[in-house]
């Protein structure tokens, strides 16, 4: 699919051209996939990387399950220390693929994020289930939330400074979301830095930082060591977010496409089995609790994804938008429109200096031809549409519609 948008097509075009995508392919293009030959993957061992995080979950459990062999690919999960260790991989072909940050994969296609190379989106692998966490030395002054911090900022001048895990990825674009929604200057009033989230936890714990937002577990981590508390969920800043994705090089699908249609499917399965029940995530979060994986206890995984939520200040709460890996496939499908956003995030804090062609490029990343067939092969609902609307925190509409407009809209920018 990917052949048929080439840059000369019409907005208008690409967008028919990506919902025929989502909702089937034209029987002449099908014949012309399946002509090709067997449907059988290429490569049938597919060394995937992930970092230590609750949402690696879908990766290890199609691998853990056996769900992969239905699919004729065997998954070899590769634990890895860094994002930036991640990219490298991914580039330069250690890594077949991996459980990425979304803005990472957009981020190296463009060439702001360290070496230049095209890249694919094969599938989202979670929405939600991130947090802002703010050590228990700004709560014990009264910084708890957003407009708290912002106040203490104001008051008690000193350097206050703030983790994310990469530069162009979801961490950091949620940490300054939040932190501009606050009317706090992400780059002028707080020092920011790049800890691996395995490290978060003992970085707060001596003092390395105020705060810093990461995926679970280690939010919930901070909050079990009494080192820290939950300022904000990522789903309360933008609910049903996307958040890790199934990536690769663009190479690699196009030398491996049954490859990639069948760990995409494998995973597919594995979300859906997940999602399906309690006993199932129970089983999730024995399984990568152990030092394989995530190495914490379980009881730092199985709670934040049953949406039971503490904020280590005494508030406990049920929270429908937990982390979820299927959601009846609203999960995993590479809405153009998520790619997108970060983009338009990338140019608001100047990681990119100009405009890019923001549809343009969400086209040649997010392979909806692949995820559609893995779709179609583990009976996974489509949507219609290729955007989606959602609004966030600060009350601005996200719909893809008109991303430049989007991106110049904000007050607080680079």
């Amino acid at each position: 699919m990917n052949d048929l948008l080439k840059p000369k097509l019409s907005r208008r075009r690409i967008l028919q051209a990506a919902a025929a995508g989502a909702v089937g392919l034209d029987p002449a293009l099908r014949a012309a996939v399946w002509a090709q030959g067997s449907d059988k993957p290429e490569k049938e061992e597919v060394k995937i990387g992930f970092i230590p995080l609750t949402d690696c979950a879908s990766v290890v459990m199609a691998s853990v399950l056996g769900i992969d062999k239905k699919y004729g690919v065997k998954i070899v999960p590769s634990k890895e220390a860094s994002w930036a260790g991640v990219r490298d991989k991914l580039v330069n072909g250690e890594l077949d693929m991996a459980h990425v940050l979304y803005g990472l994969v957009y981020g190296v296609h463009l060439g702001i994020s360290g070496p230049k190379k095209d890249m694919a989106v094969l599938m989202t692998l979670n929405n939600n289930g991130q947090a802002i966490t703010l050590s228990k030395k700004l709560a014990d002054k009264g910084a708890v939330d957003g407009a708290s911090l912002a106040k203490l900022i104001t008051t008690d001048k000193r350097e206050y400074t703030f983790a994310q895990t990469f530069p162009t990825g979801t961490h950091a674009m949620w940490l300054y979301y939040w932190l501009a929604s606050a009317g706090i200057d992400p780059f002028k009033d707080v020092k920011n830095i790049v800890v691996p989230p395995p490290q978060m936890v003992a970085n707060m714990r001596v003092g390395n930082m105020d705060g810093y937002c990461v995926g679970e577990p280690w939010g919930q981590r901070a909050i079990m060591d009494g080192i820290g508390i939950t300022a904000v969920t990522t789903q309360d800043i933008w609910k049903d977010h996307p958040e890790k994705v199934l990536g690769t090089t663009a190479d690699f699908v196009k030398k491996y496409p049954n490859t990639a249609r069948a760990v995409t499917a494998a995973i597919l399965e594995a979300g859906k089995w997940i999602d399906t029940g309690l006993q199932n995530k129970n089983k999730m979060a024995e399984t990568i609790a152990d030092k394989s994986y995530v190495n914490t206890s379980v009881d730092a995984i199985n709670q934040r994804i049953l949406g039971r939520y503490t904020n280590g200040l005494g508030k406990n709460w049920d929270d429908p938008n937990h982390m979820k890996f299927y959601n009846d496939g609203a999960v995993s499908f590479p809405y153009l429109s998520d790619g997108m956003w970060f983009l338009t995030q990338h140019k608001r804090w100047g990681l990119l200096k100009e405009h890019p062609d923001y549809l343009k490029v969400a086209t040649e990343i997010n392979r909806i031809d692949i995820y559609k067939q893995a779709a179609a092969a583990t009976k996974t609902p489509v949507p219609k549409d290729v955007l989606r609307t959602s609004k966030l925190i600060d009350g601005a509409v996200w719909d893809g519609k008109n991303p430049k407009q989007y991106a110049d809209s904000f007050k607080l920018h680079v």
